[in-house]
């Protein structure tokens, strides 16, 4: 059953979404608080989360259309489709099952007629088997040595996925030190080749084909540095790889049992719960992949079956059409107030960005309306003195979410406290903003002259009225970290929909790979050929030809 292909700009809710929003569009957000009732109608309390969507721009007649479209594009049957494994990546023929790599045990998802959950399961065990066998010691390195270090080399997917949830998860990391090694920049390696040692150190490849320029030339750069001080026998110690070619992998030197699968119906974006996570899995420990497993599985069964009006994921994504199509957002900020999260938004740049960037319907038609959003953003506090001065001020509407946690990690209580003030400070801060009576009344009690507060007030008084969303945590877990990532994955899913998109093919990121080697083959051969003016120009000064 493939998805239904409706542009949402031709329905009916569309019609009335845009009749509304010019009744709307100027109204104050802060009036709207004179409802009583408003948080608790635009707030979802769920397991651990708080997620207050109050402070935008749009009354209980907005959410209500908004949900009309989402039914009249068939959402709910396209949720379906998603979790049971039908071929909704069309353009490539594929299921979109990373859901399956965190179901339970007793699920039944098929793919081409096979139940896929029995190989999920087994590849799991074979994860945490490895985790256990290096945490405990037990496995060794070429001379003898336990080891203290991992390093994984993927890009994309197979990088800031699992780089993302270590970092994010370093106040449960085991004895291992886990590195990544991406860019296809030498200096990225040979720096990371600097802290480690061979004789402790185990390299993980990750690479669905075993044939990705970036990971493959990291891959035997490492290999080579390796066999400076080991033997060819050793690698089978010291490698393992994560891919669909087992192959390619044997060849490199790496033994059968150290390779673990990649699947056809997982995208890279989405890996991070396969073997993709056994870098994961070694800094944290299996229970704690587990437990990030388990959490991403609760978030999946709320997004499966909770009304949409209740359904966390399904109102972001809506809010997020409202201000893209609507209001002409073009950008998100996502800005978590722990410093553990801080490699969040670069992750979702790419689960987003890569997804939902397309300007091509499911019909194979030209979209005439805006898809996807610029995702950015910084951890708290950090940011506040970086670019929220654009925020409060700036000609530009971003929408942000603000991630806190009730509960810090580590005992640092007055630490905690600043931190969550200012991440309060600044919601209330964006809704209200500053009034020029306020500011009158601030620059009189400073003594001001009435000369300079009539030059300082029109730069003194701040809007308000900027969009944001608050998810409020009760603390950074491995569950709720899962829960967190899995919430995100399921926005970007219900955006695809409404947005008549394939979000799951990323036939864009193809194009530059193909030019890309051949451009490497013209500059190995020192032999420029046809390109534009521009192109040609920069390659002959590379080469020195200019």
């Amino acid at each position: 059953m493939n998805l239904n292909k409706i542009n949402p700009t031709s329905t009916a809710a569309w019609q009335k979404l845009r009749a509304h929003f010019s009744e709307i569009e100027f109204q104050s957000t802060k009036d709207l608080f004179k409802d009583e009732n408003r948080v608790t109608n635009f707030s979802i309390e769920w397991n651990d989360f708080y997620v207050d969507f109050s402070k935008n721009n749009w009354t209980k007649e907005t959410i209500y259309l908004l949900l009309e479209l989402a039914n009249e594009v068939d959402l709910k049957k396209a949720i379906e489709s998603y979790f049971i494994g039908e071929k909704i990546n069309e353009t490539e023929n594929r299921a979109v099952l990373h859901t399956a790599l965190r179901a339970t045990k007793t699920e039944e998802i098929f793919v081409d007629g096979i139940n896929i959950i029995p190989e999920v399961f087994d590849t799991k065990l074979k994860i945490q088997k490895c985790t256990e066998t290096v945490l405990s010691g037990n496995a060794k390195g070429y001379t003898g040595k336990t080891f203290t270090d991992v390093v994984n080399i993927g890009i994309g997917g197979s990088d800031l996925g699992p780089d993302m949830v270590v970092e994010a998860l370093q106040y449960y990391k085991t004895n291992l030190n886990v590195h990544f090694v991406s860019n296809i920049d030498g200096d990225h390696v040979q720096e990371i080749l600097k802290k480690v040692n061979p004789e402790t150190t185990l390299f993980i490849i990750v690479s669905k084909t075993f044939t990705t320029q970036e990971t493959l030339t990291n891959a035997e750069t490492i290999k080579k540095w390796f066999l400076k001080n080991a033997s060819e026998k050793d690698i089978s110690k010291h490698f393992v790889a994560v891919t669909s070619n087992e192959e390619k992998a044997v060849s490199f030197g790496i033994i059968s049992e150290n390779i673990f699968p990649m699947w056809d119906w997982v995208g890279g974006r989405f890996s991070l719960w396969s073997a993709v996570g056994l870098s994961i899995s070694l800094a944290v420990g299996y229970d704690n992949f587990e437990k990030l497993l388990s959490g991403a599985n609760k978030m999946d069964v709320h997004f499966r079956t909770s009304d949409f009006n209740q359904n966390i994921p399904v109102i972001l994504a809506l809010l997020s059409v409202w201000h893209n199509n609507f209001f002409g957002a073009e950008t998100e900020a996502i800005v978590p107030y722990t410093q553990y999260l801080h490699k969040l938004a670069p992750y979702l740049q790419q689960g987003m960005m890569e997804s939902n960037g397309k300007s091509v319907d499911r019909n194979g038609f030209p979209v005439n309306y805006q898809t996807g959003t610029v995702i950015w953003g910084e951890p708290g506090s950090n940011a506040q003195h970086a670019f929220f001065q654009l925020i409060h001020q700036g000609t530009k509407l971003i929408p942000t979410d603000f991630i806190g946690f009730i509960k810090p990690l580590h005992n640092e209580k007055d630490h905690h406290n600043k931190l969550m003030s200012n991440f309060f400070a600044q919601t209330e801060a964006l809704l209200m903003g500053k009034s020029s009576d306020e500011v009158l009344a601030e620059c009189l009690a400073l003594g001001k002259s009435e000369a300079d507060i009539k030059e300082l007030l029109p730069f003194k008084t701040f809007e308000g009225n900027k969009p944001t969303n608050t998810i409020l945590i009760n603390q950074l877990t491995p569950e709720n970290l899962g829960s967190l990532i899995a919430m995100y994955e399921h926005k970007i899913f219900v955006q695809g929909i409404i947005w008549n998109i394939y979000s799951y093919d990323q036939w864009g990121v193809e194009l530059g790979k193909k030019l890309a080697n051949s451009i490497l083959d013209e500059i190995e051969n020192n032999e420029v050929k046809s390109h534009d003016s521009s192109t040609t120009a920069l390659l002959q000064k590379f080469l020195g030809k200019r």
